[in-house]
């Protein structure tokens, strides 16, 4: 399957940097920043350099260099805030939203990293 990337998206243009945002950690493949709205008292979006619309998208297509640059990204800036349970931290959760069904908002790979209090159950019956 070909995905077609919109590079009008508002995470492509934070990468050109035609938008400001509230830089968290940046690597060669990835980019995380403070969420404009954020939904606990850590919220970080943290995003593939690469143009990647979901979750799969990413897992079949981008190099391994971006697959491992992109997890570990995602474990310093959880060990960073203090929220890795391995660490003492509380915990934290990771959301991704893929499609229509998904809720996806933005069509640019990213995942949500929350944490900094109790985030209740993913999911509701029904």
């Amino acid at each position: 399957m070909a995905y077609s990337y919109d590079n009008q998206n508002i995470f492509a243009r934070i990468l050109r940097g035609d938008i400001p945002c509230s830089k968290v950690h940046e690597t060669a493949h990835t980019l995380a920043f403070n969420d404009i709205r954020p939904q606990a008292p850590h919220h970080v979006l943290v995003i593939p350099k690469g143009a990647y619309v979901n979750a799969d998208h990413f897992a079949r297509d981008a190099s391994d260099a971006e697959i491992v640059d992109f997890t570990r990204c995602i474990g310093e800036i959880c060990q960073s805030l203090g929220i890795t349970p391995g660490d003492g931290g509380a915990g934290y959760r990771l959301i991704t939203n893929s499609g229509d069904d998904g809720v996806q908002e933005v069509p640019h790979y990213h995942v949500h990293i929350l944490g900094g209090r109790v985030l209740g159950r993913m999911l509701a019956k029904g």
